[in-house]
Parts: structure tokens; sequence; C-alpha cells
């Protein structure tokens, strides 16, 4: 589930393998280059901690960043289908 706080969406993902977290962030990223907002994420082993502000907009949670959560979200689930 997505937290919003301090003007920030925040979420971990866990995955079963580094290799599944990878696949994660490799197959967002085009989608997220075809919506040009980027996330702030980072990856340690099975995670991918990620944190959706809008720079543009004064760092502030906006419809973009709800827009991409949503988009991780089914990424993610894509993955943990496999």
């Amino acid at each position: 589930m997505w937290k919003e706080e301090n003007n920030a969406l925040i979420k971990e993902y866990e995955f079963k393998t580094f290799v599944a977290a990878i696949a994660f962030m490799v197959n967002a990223a085009m989608h997220i280059e075809q919506m040009n907002h980027h996330p702030e994420w980072t990856n340690v082993y099975n995670r991918v901690q990620v944190k959706l502000q809008t720079h543009d907009a004064g760092n502030i949670v906006t419809e973009k960043d709800r827009a991409l959560a949503s988009l991780l979200d089914s990424v993610y689930e894509e993955i943990m289908k496999k």
C-alpha cells in the first residue's frame, strides 16, 4: 500500500529474488520514460523502495504521481505472476 508522507508517495516492493526486483525496474522503465515522470527509487537485493513526487509542481504529490504509482503496482503484479 502506498503511504503519503512529507509531500510524497512512498512504497517498498518485495520480490522473491534480486533478479525479479531488477526485472521490475527494467519493465517499468519503458513506461516511466513514456510518461516522462521519473521516480526516486533504490534497490537492495530483493527490495525496491520508491518515492514519488512532482518536482515541477513544487515537490508535492500530483495526479502524475498517482498514475505512476498505479502503473508500478501493475508491473509488480505481472512480475509476481512469473
